[in-house]
């Protein structure tokens, strides 16, 4: 029994200092965040190391479906959609598989991107795009598995793959102008509703120039077919403040109307206040 209790205890022991050791992982986890552009690209991947090994065609065989990495399947992500060596991609995250070959690869975005390793055959259906690049030859070794976003420019960038003495780089385009122009038009077309609705009532809460918040109100309830009793009101008031008694009354009038049929007597009473107020009741 006391053996039995002993060999408890030392299990116990070992299995507490085990819990309590940290060693390096022999493919640390990296992520990789970059700005192309106007497009956030990131991806997550673990190195693997070479460690005297030989990789291409032996550890990572030529010609057979690869994951691109170690333990968890390496994950890009872009924000918005773009195009990869020519492919269409949309915004959204994507496992990054390969088959290498000795002088091209194919890279493969497949949409089931959690998980590890490679599966035993491609859903076809989950392979968002598929693209065939070169392989360059680099002098040196590079020990650990790493991947780059390299040659960026506003519009477009190379997704790079280094390991052992090959580099891989898949370009991709991003949507820089396409979004710039869609900034530039919504900029010079003016502040919308919301816009100069705020900046008017903004005007009123704090006393400023009442025929400017006039101006803006105005320009807020043309941008609106239908504008709403509590919006009337706001107008209402912004009117009697610039002195325009007479179109201040009228608009009252609107609001208190609007709000008797949505049956909001807070409305119905402040609007009725205002109407006494200046003398149409």
């Amino acid at each position: 029994m006391k053996k039995v209790i002993l060999f408890v205890a030392v299990a116990f022991s070992f299995a507490l200092v085990s819990a309590q050791l940290q060693t390096p992982a022999p493919s640390p986890a990296a992520t990789l965040t970059q700005v192309v552009g106007l497009t956030d690209v990131s991806v997550e991947y673990s190195r693997p190391a070479m460690r005297g090994r030989t990789i291409y065609g032996d550890l990572v065989p030529y010609g057979k479906l690869w994951r691109t990495g170690a333990n968890a399947r390496t994950a890009v992500t872009f924000s918005d959609d773009v195009k990869v060596a020519g492919k269409d991609l949309k915004a959204g995250t994507y496992a990054i598989f390969s088959i290498p070959q000795p002088n091209t690869w194919e890279v493969i975005f497949y949409t089931e991107y959690q998980g590890g390793g490679a599966p035993a055959k491609l859903d076809e259906t989950k392979v968002a795009a598929r693209v065939t690049v070169d392989v360059q030859e680099i002098p040196m070794n590079i020990e650990s598995f790493t991947i780059t976003v390299d040659d960026i420019t506003s519009s477009e960038a190379v997704l790079g793959i280094m390991w052992e003495k090959a580099y891989v780089g898949v370009p991709f385009t991003v949507p820089t102008e396409k979004k710039v122009s869609t900034a530039i038009d919504k900029a010079l077309s003016g502040p919308g509703f919301g816009e100069y609705y705020a900046a008017a009532t903004y005007y009123l809460a704090e006393g400023k120039d009442a025929k400017q918040a006039k101006e803006w109100i105005d320009k807020a309830m043309s941008m609106t077919d239908k504008p709403q009793f509590w919006q009337l009101r706001q107008q209402s008031l912004i009117y009697a403040a610039a002195g325009d008694k007479k179109g201040a009354i009228a608009i009252a009038k609107k609001s208190l109307a609007a709000a008797e049929t949505a049956g909001n007597a807070d409305y119905i009473k402040m609007n009725k206040d205002s109407l006494k107020e200046w003398g149409a009741m």
